[in-house]
């Protein structure tokens, strides 16, 4: 599963017109369901964003999770960070898992993060989206599992 996490300090997502998921303070989260992906890469990459020390403590380092600081995740699946472009300038997705199973790790992925008590807005599937947030830091880290 690929990831490409931001720190935002505000995020939204929507669908014609209409915003269907938002957050606060705390994580923008880009999802992709790659092929052979399953179920366990799917709560391993929830349990790694949800521990990983990206957020500034009491002295200004990087030293606090998602968790520790009751920060927020909007989740939007991602098919395009599937994308191959080694052979020419248009890029070839299909290294993307199927629709059904891509839907089913990605709320999956969704479903474990808020399991975990964060409050979770999610995009929605398959649908034109558009994207609002302000990234803190900058923070943006790409992960593959």
């Amino acid at each position: 599963m690929r990831a490409l996490v931001q720190r935002v300090t505000e995020a939204s997502v929507s669908v014609d017109g209409s915003v269907v998921g938002a957050c606060g303070p705390g994580l923008m989260i880009l999802i992709c369901a790659m092929q052979g992906d399953g179920p366990d890469k799917a709560r391993a990459l929830a349990d790694k964003i949800l521990k990983l020390r990206i957020f500034r403590d009491e002295a200004g380092k990087t030293n606090r999770s998602l968790a520790d600081v009751g920060g927020g995740a909007l989740v939007v699946s991602q098919f395009t960070l599937a994308a191959d472009t080694s052979r020419g300038n248009r890029p070839g997705f299909s290294a993307a898992a199927p629709p059904d199973e891509g839907r089913a790790l990605y709320e999956l992925f969704a479903d474990n993060l808020s399991a975990q008590g964060i409050v979770v807005g999610r995009g929605e599937f398959g649908a034109e989206m558009q994207l609002a947030l302000v990234n803190d830091g900058p923070m943006t880290i790409w992960l593959d599992l």
